[in-house]
């Protein structure tokens, strides 16, 4: 039986939307592509979400991938609100959870950064009963430890969780744990596969 229901934030809760966050400033084709492959694209963005570094060494190592955009690199990073986008049904959804019974988590790769710039888009934090953001745990999907880490946190049995991710990597190690696992595609896909594993 499902006692706890598991979400990821980017794409899931909210939207991660780093492509149009880029484009409104403006600038060429070339230099948006260096953009994404020096930030977003790179796996230095991993070490963002860790948060093992302060924000200006991270800007330093995506600097440190293309020296020749660090004026752009500045401008985009100085303040990413508008990268995270709300999603309406997140309260209402983790609401509609908590009042059936489930208990309500988050399991988030999540930067520092992120956390403060984008703060008006993570109310719905005010209403689940905890989690793991990455970067206040030096840890990130999909690290077993992590995962470990919440079971134990919140003594948590891993066959009565499922945990929705859009990351089908992040999926495996919740599997090997023994948790149910859903690979979030939208609400209506999601709320289907819930149905299917009990969870009304």
């Amino acid at each position: 039986m499902i006692t706890t229901v598991i979400f990821d934030i980017g794409n899931v809760l909210a939207g991660f939307a780093w492509k149009e966050y880029f484009l409104r400033f403006g600038y060429s084709e070339e230099i948006f592509q260096r953009l994404v492959k020096a930030t977003v694209g790179n796996s230095s963005w991993q070490e963002h979400d860790r948060g093992a570094l302060s924000d200006e060494e991270i800007l330093n190592l995506f600097i440190e991938n293309d020296p020749g955009i660090e004026k752009e690199l500045r401008e985009t990073l100085d303040n990413i609100n508008g990268m995270l986008v709300r999603y309406d049904y997140a309260i209402p959804w983790i609401q509609e959870l908590k009042e059936k019974g489930y208990r309500v988590l988050v399991l988030s790769n999540f930067a520092h950064k992120a956390y403060e710039d984008c703060k008006d888009v993570l109310d719905f934090l005010d209403y689940v009963d905890g989690g793991i953001l990455s970067f206040r745990d030096k840890v990130v999907k999909p690290e077993p430890e992590i995962y470990r880490l919440l079971l134990e946190r919140y003594d948590l049995k891993a066959e009565e969780c499922v945990f929705l991710d859009d990351t089908e990597k992040n999926l495996q190690p919740a599997e090997a744990l023994g948790m149910r696992t859903i690979h979030f595609r939208n609400k209506e896909q999601a709320v289907e596969e819930l149905r299917g594993m009990g969870v009304e």
